[in-house]
């Protein structure tokens, strides 16, 4: 949990952008269409968006200000929403339209960003770096541009924002971090290091379970149909299939020692190690 203290009240309007994704271990692909199938198929909230969830809370919790909640996704995506209001955000709005199927990360960043301009300004926008299901991480910096604000992707600590409105955050690499600095309004996806989500209190999920969750279409946001899903969408999937197992392979059984020495008798036959006579390995 974070410090509760606040620091300075900044009133910061805060959205986070969160995903219903399928449970890996139910995942199954429509073959005409070549998409995920949603319907009927369990489902959890991307685990990279509750990363992003805690940190929209925490920084209310510092700076002071409201959280709002959205996602795209089929009717069944609103239990999502609930979940999410269950922690403690303010509001939660679902994008829900036959219309949105299909769509590609350019279609849905669209998408998200006409819903974020319709209830926003908003001064912070956090999403996980990427979803489970897509693994692109393009829909995060896809929002930024068609909102036209800066963007920082995968942050792993947020360590202040300014009174002259400038925030500090620190990005994750390979090899270390980079720290930088960013002018609000600003889009940011994170990373699991950044912080350790809380669970949801008996009041939170009573309180979610009434709220109200507004559902808004393609028309309500104000886009053309041939804008949002797969007819918004350039990039198209053409083929999906199971990679074949491989054939062959050996299995070898005994002690260590024995084993060891087995496999590197048989690479050496195989003409993949060289032998001691020949300069190879020793």
């Amino acid at each position: 949990m974070s410090d509760s203290r606040m620091e300075q009240p900044l009133n910061l309007r805060l959205a986070v952008c969160i995903k219903q994704v399928p449970d890996t271990t139910n995942i199954r692909i429509n073959p005409e269409t070549n998409t995920l199938m949603r319907e009927g198929v369990a489902s959890i909230i991307n685990p990279f968006d509750m990363y992003a969830l805690e940190e929209a809370l925490r920084l209310k919790e510092r700076y002071g200000g409201t959280v709002t909640v959205i996602s795209m996704g089929p009717p069944q995506a609103e239990a999502a929403l609930r979940d999410a209001l269950s922690f403690g955000p303010d509001k939660a709005v679902l994008l829900s339209d036959r219309a949105f199927a299909g769509a590609d990360t350019l279609a849905t960043s669209l998408t998200l960003s006409a819903a974020l301009k319709k209830l926003g300004p908003f001064d912070v926008i956090l999403a996980g770096k990427q979803a489970m299901d897509g693994d692109t991480g393009q829909v995060g910096p896809g929002i930024a541009e068609n909102l036209g604000i800066p963007h920082v992707t995968e942050i792993r600590r947020i360590e202040a924002i300014a009174e002259d409105r400038r925030i500090t955050v620190q990005r994750l690499l390979e090899d270390g971090y980079v720290r930088l600095r960013a002018a609000l309004p600003v889009l940011l996806t994170v990373v699991k290091e950044i912080n350790e989500p809380r669970l949801p209190s008996l009041r939170g999920k009573m309180n979610a379970k009434k709220a109200e969750i507004p559902r808004w279409t393609a028309e309500e946001l104000g886009l053309k149909p041939e804008e949002t899903g797969l007819n918004g969408s350039p990039t198209q999937v053409m083929k999906i299939f199971t990679p074949p197992k491989p054939e062959g392979g050996k299995l070898f059984k005994g002690e260590v020692k024995e084993s060891v020495a087995t496999l590197l008798s048989e690479l050496t036959g195989a003409g993949i190690l060289l032998g001691k006579g020949r300069g190879g390995a020793r």
